[in-house]
């Protein structure tokens, strides 16, 4: 270790003295009296992070006077002042000159011109000073009253640094965006820029050579519309401001000592990382353009880009439009776009608007905003307009404001679970088609109102006798019957008061109605048993098949877990994520009803040797995909912000086509939109997939789920139990085993030798080390499920995994009586009901 740590202190060293060769590092001020030379550097005041000097970049003798980390083994350079006009040698001065100015001469030439000149007019020559700054902006201000005349945030150049901004100054016309470099060795003026767009509703756009390549889209009050992966974090802060004075973006960090920078490259991506010290490199943590449908107009006017369709075309037309060249668009050429169907009146006819959900919304340069009013004057504004063909808030997390198109809408598309919406104008046909609700007709009020009323008034009595009934029934029911059932979520979730007496969305089920499509619960529709009940397969009366999960009367732990799952779930929709049917309470008999989901859950495919052929590679990369995805709607996208806490095999159910739907929501917890742990004295899971840190502190969070996710990641690879017995593994659990093979560089001994020709190695290595990632011993070190549905769908560079926790020990319970353990030990894996934390 000792030898290695030599060559690693000697290669950065010889990277430093590459980097600014025989240098000395000087205050961090440039006066009059004090210039720089070639050689010397200023450290930036404070904690040091930034040095200003000369420098060279690979694989080129010129000289560039720049700002870098200072900190950092890695030469990264942030800010470059000569970047068009390099120096030959190493003759260069960086002075004060006698009009005030920060210039840059060439002292081999002699000239009186400077090679680079801040370029600013001042009116007092009289103690000005450059100083560099510990945020990496050099600032040129006069010391007397320390007013900035003129500083390097205000020009960038490929890299935006924290507390830098971009955006116009309104007032100044100071417009402040990045510029790539030519090449990775050449900082000149490259094609690529990324700037705000000032007109109409402000938009942030990437070009280039001055054309749109991507459309980063308006701002939603907390994101750039074209960016869903930007949320609220605890490492960074956004501040964006559009006023009369000036339109601007600036990030900032909570933590001074994480280093983050984002970059335009020469190739047209932006990318933003983090400085890695452990791992002497920079963690890329998002970057784009990354899909077809990210570039500018892929679809053409009118239409909508949606990538997730694998068997269709990515373009489809907004509602009330079809594609303006049928030929083109059948051989998916959607460039030509959509235009409105022929034939209609979108001009008081009876038109509406349709709902375009999780959008980008189209290109905001020529939209009318109005931001004082809300979304019901917005939509009766548009309406009354003819002209008006869409609308949308201006402010997603407020709902406030009003943003309307007026012609052609261009460059909208869809994402997976974000998005605005969008309401788009349509004929009054085409609104039948889409509307759960028919729009009245403007014309004939006097006969139109008159008829509505009568009707609305016709269906509230309606209504009300029937909620009478349906009430006065239910109430009969419990006297004769002389029992009820309430339940009253009293814990941290804070959710109001719910029986079956009261409306919910949950649709209730006779019991009797549940009997019969179960054949009394009978043996043979038994599909399967935990510690909280049975669950059988059931067909009703209408033909549809279900699935029941029924409560046992004798589990102790079991109501709490029920009332969780009734409530999470119902406010649950996404495609890798069970889809309950409704419930039934009835006495002491408590059940969920379930889509019956044939192929059962992962667990009886995955770890049965006669069926896990079933699974070749692609098939099990789209199921690790599907639940990632599942869990990432958990914790950042769905209403409730949820940990699941039981993540594993047999609580991933397979549907008809094998794609995963995770279920089993008893254990979950709710957490507020900025909560990202919590305590518990009541620690349930499964052994093998819970977390060191909530195994035994009783602490979970979204990393618990990430650590669960990282286990089965690990056995749908290698078609092992982690807490199974083989053997071939000599490690304490499975996870232990892989972590040996990694290190010895053998991980594709352990993959599952069914998966054949199908499998590729390189996928699967890269998900081995993504689950390795995913089981480290720190929370902290473990990458959110965002991050690793990121890492699955490119093929960015990884970090090096640790050393993963070992929490249990394996225990041989191979004689243990099954009969004996209900709630404790399953066929499967073992199941902990309740551990004291300390």
């Amino acid at each position: 270790m000792k030898f290695f740590s030599a060559i690693e202190f000697l290669s950065s060293f010889l990277v430093l003295m590459f980097f600014y060769p025989f240098c000395h590092s000087l205050d961090n001020t440039i006066t009059i009296n004090h210039p720089i030379r070639d050689g010397d550097v200023l450290v930036s005041n404070g904690l040091g992070n930034f040095a200003l000097g000369f420098f060279s970049p690979r694989n080129s003798t010129n000289r560039y006077v720049g700002i870098w980390y200072n900190k950092i083994s890695e030469q990264t350079v942030v800010w470059v002042a000569n970047r068009d006009t390099p120096l030959n040698d190493t003759s260069g001065v960086l002075k004060i000159s006698n009009n005030g100015n920060l210039v840059l001469h060439d002292n081999s030439t002699r000239s009186l011109n400077p090679v680079w000149s801040s370029n600013v007019s001042i009116e007092s020559t009289n103690n000005i000073s450059a100083k560099l700054l510990d945020t990496g902006n050099l600032v040129l201000i006069q010391t007397n009253n320390n007013n900035i005349l003129w500083q390097s945030f205000d020009y960038p150049g490929n890299t935006m640094l924290p507390f830098m901004k971009l955006g116009l100054n309104r007032k100044t016309g100071l417009d402040r965006f990045l510029v790539s470099w030519k090449s990775p060795n050449d900082p000149g003026t490259g094609n690529m820029t990324y700037k705000i767009d000032p007109t109409g509703f402000p938009q942030l756009f990437l070009y280039k050579d001055k054309i749109p390549l991507w459309r980063v889209g308006s701002w939603t009050g907390q994101r750039w519309s074209g960016v869903p992966e930007m949320t609220p974090n605890f490492i960074f802060t956004v501040n964006y401001v559009n006023n009369e004075s000036e339109v601007s973006i600036m990030y900032g960090v909570k933590d001074p000592s994480v280093f983050s920078r984002m970059v335009l490259d020469e190739s047209g991506h932006v990318a933003r990382s983090t400085w890695q010290a452990h791992e002497h490199r920079w963690f890329q943590i998002w970057d784009a353009p990354k899909e077809e449908c990210d570039n500018f107009r892929r679809c053409g006017s009118n239409a909508n880009c949606d990538p997730y369709h694998a068997d269709k075309f990515e373009c489809e037309c907004l509602p009330g439009f079809e594609p303006k060249f049928e030929r083109e668009w059948f051989l998916r050429d959607g460039s030509g776009g959509c235009v409105r169907k022929s034939n209609v009146s979108t001009c008081r006819s009876g038109e509406g608007f349709v709902e375009v959900t999780r959008v980008k919304v189209p290109d905001t340069s020529k939209a009318r905003v109005a931001a004082t009013i809300g979304m019901r004057e917005c939509k009766e504004r548009c309406l009354r307009d003819c002209s008006c063909v869409a609308y949308t808030s201006a402010n997603e997390s407020s709902g406030s404001g009003c943003v309307t198109w007026h012609g052609n809408m261009e460059d909208t598309r869809t994402y997976m679970q974000v998005g605005q919406s969008l309401f788009v104008r349509v004929d009054k046909l085409e609104l039948a088609k889409y509307a759960k609700h028919p729009y009245g007709s403007l014309g004939k009020k006097g006969m139109v109102a008159v008829l509505t009323a009568a009707i609305f008034l016709f269906l509230l009595l309606a209504i009300t006798f029937v909620y009478w009934f349906v009430k006065t029934r239910r109430q009969g029911i419990r006297r004769d019957r002389k029992y009820s059932f309430r339940l009253t979520f009293d814990d941290s979730t804070d959710l109001q008061e719910f029986d079956t007496t009261k409306n919910s969305d949950l649709p209730f089920f006779e019991l009797s109605s549940i009997a019969a499509a179960t054949d009394n619960f009978s043996d043979a529709n038994k599909l399967g048993q935990g510690g909280f009940g049975s669950v059988y397969k059931g067909l009703l009366i209408n033909g549809m098949e279900i699935a029941v999960k029924r409560l046992s009367k004798y589990s102790g732990q079991g109501i709490e877990e029920f009332k969780n799952e009734v409530v999470l779930i119902s406010k649950l929709q996404h495609r890798n994520l069970v889809r309950i049917l409704g419930c039934c309470i009835q006495g002491e008999e408590k059940m969920l009803i379930y889509e019956y989901l044939p192929n059962k859950s992962l667990d009886s495919l995955i770890f049965d040797e006669s069926k896990r052929s079933q699974l070749d590679w692609k098939k099990r990369f789209d199921i690790i995909c599907g639940v990632a995805r599942g869990m990432l709607y958990l914790h950042q996208d769905s209403r409730l912000r949820i940990i699941h806490r039981d993540l594993k095999a047999s609580n991933v159910l397979m549907d008809s086509s094998l794609n995963p739907k995770i279920a089993d929501f008893g254990m979950a917890r709710i957490f507020g939109g900025d909560q990202i742990a919590a305590n518990t004295n009541r620690v349930v899971g499964t052994y093998g997939y819970m977390s060191p840190e909530y195994a035994m502190e009783g602490q979970f969070s979204v990393k618990s789920d990430v650590y669960s996710f990282g286990v089965l990641l690990l056995e749908i690879v290698t078609g092992r139990k982690n807490s199974g017995l083989y053997e071939d593994i000599t490690a304490t659990n499975l996870v232990g085993h892989i972590w040996d093979l990694w290190r010895e560089g053998k991980t594709m001994e352990i993959v599952d030798q069914s998966l054949g020709e199908s499998c590729s190695d390189h996928e699967v290595q890269r998900c081995i080390q993504i689950g390795l990632l995913c089981v480290q011993d720190y929370a902290a070190d473990r990458p959110s499920m965002s991050a690793v549905v990121f890492m699955l769908g490119n093929d960015s560079t990884l970090p090096d995994p640790k050393q993963p926790a070992f929490v249990f020990k394996k225990t041989n319970y191979e004689s243990s009586n099954p009969s004996t353990s209900e709630g404790i030990y399953s066929v499967n894996d073992v199941s902990i009901t309740m551990i004291e934390a300390r």
